[in-house]
């Protein structure tokens, strides 16, 4: 199968996925059983980059309940510096990150975190989403979530990195990437072929995680019901 094929597909899987009324993993599973239907070269690579990621204890070390989030200055969509004391200045966050616009499963979840942001806003919280892509791709995340949060451009995956939250994909899977279409040097400005594991942290006024999801599976990320449970928790 050539790589449009396989995007091509992918999209209509998307659609049925945001169409279901179910948890955001059950519309996940929607991608990834696709995925492993259409190709199982692709799939079984994605496999292999879990298990080496988790193998080497990769996100072991992001920061951790209980500890401080470390800070950030990162442009918005709009171009505007946001920092993490921004963020915080009027109550708790949880900070996302997200592979970028381009992953079928970071579109899911960009969806999932735009269907709850009004309750994230009756808590008193705020939503923020960092990915490693120009201004333009941020554009489209935003757009694409029908968000009113802030995406953040984290360029070259300097906060990611700070945060020990970035991996590098490999070459096997930066081929298939490439292969199927996603431009991945391009949306990124640089060919490093470094992504974050996609995260959440909910932090508190006080600058301290209290609630955090780190998963070197990228097909896995934090239900809307647990983001919401922790903002609960949090002031």
């Amino acid at each position: 199968m050539s790589g449009d094929d396989l995007v091509e597909k992918l999209e209509r899987a998307v659609e049925a996925a945001i169409e279901l009324d179910a948890p955001l993993n059950r519309r996940l599973d929607v991608i990834a059983e696709e995925v492993r239907r259409l190709s199982t070269t692709f799939a079984e690579a994605v496999d292999r980059m879990v298990d080496r990621l988790k193998a080497t204890g990769a996100g072991e070390t992001a920061p951790a309940v209980g500890e401080p989030m470390p800070p950030f200055l990162l442009p918005d969509e709009q171009g505007r510096l946001v920092s993490l004391a921004d963020i915080l200045k009027d109550g708790p966050a949880a900070i996302v990150f997200l592979r970028g616009h381009w992953c079928p499963y970071c579109r899911l979840n960009g969806i999932a975190l735009g269907e709850v942001q009004e309750e994230v806003e009756r808590l008193g919280a705020r939503l923020v989403v960092i990915a490693p892509e120009r201004r333009q791709y941020t554009t489209e995340t935003k757009r694409v979530s029908n968000a009113s949060f802030p995406v953040l451009s984290d360029m070259d995956n300097g906060y990611a990195l700070s945060i020990n939250l970035a991996i590098w994909v490999g070459d096997e899977m930066a081929g298939l990437i490439a292969g199927a279409g996603w431009d991945v040097p391009s949306y990124q400005g640089n060919a490093a072929w470094v992504l974050p594991i996609p995260a959440v942290f909910v932090v508190g006024r006080d600058g301290i995680v209290a609630a955090a999801h780190v998963d070197p599976d990228y097909r896995r990320r934090m239900e809307m019901d647990d983001l919401l449970a922790a903002l609960r928790t949090v002031s």
